[in-house]
């Protein structure tokens, strides 16, 4: 929360180029099924949440933007492509995934879904594992060293030592 009570939201891309701040009431989060929405997200849908009146500040570099229609452009970054932003003439929308804390952005709405895959309602129903139980088909979990952003803003990225 900031000094005046209104939340505080972070996030950013996977390489930590491009960082964000939202302060301020978010708008409803959803779920877009529409085929622009799954090709931007390379996905089986795209979670966003609205911006509104909240303030928007970019803290560490700024998206590119890749204009997937007459009226809407998609903000993505340059360096490792992580979806970030839907902007229309209503404003702009941030990726739920690019959030430090997406667990406190919740969708109460799916959009698109004349172009929903038929399977998406199944999966929870499918069999659930823990990354590492994978460890007999990808070894190469056991040494795994990430170099993805962590969840929280840093002064520098990348560190310095990337063995």
């Amino acid at each position: 929360m900031s000094l005046d009570n209104r939340p505080v939201y972070s996030g950013g891309c996977q390489c930590g180029a491009v960082r964000f701040r939202v302060e301020g009431a978010l708008g409803e989060a959803s779920v877009c099924h529409c085929r622009m929405c799954q090709k931007a997200s390379g996905n089986f849908y795209l979670p966003l949440v609205s911006v509104r009146a909240a303030r928007l500040e970019w803290t560490r570099g700024q998206p590119s933007h890749f204009r997937s229609s007459n009226h809407v452009k998609r903000g993505f970054c340059a360096k490792c492509g992580t979806p970030l932003t839907f902007t229309a003439p209503d404003g702009v929308a941030l990726t739920i995934g690019s959030f430090d804390n997406p667990e406190e952005i919740a969708p109460v709405i799916q959009w698109g879904t004349e172009a929903k895959l038929p399977y998406v309602d199944a999966l929870p129903s499918l069999p659930r594992e823990e990354t590492m139980a994978d460890l007999g088909s990808a070894p190469y979990l056991a040494d795994l060293v990430s170099y993805q952003h962590p969840d929280h803003d840093t002064e520098t990225w990348p560190p310095e030592d990337r063995s």
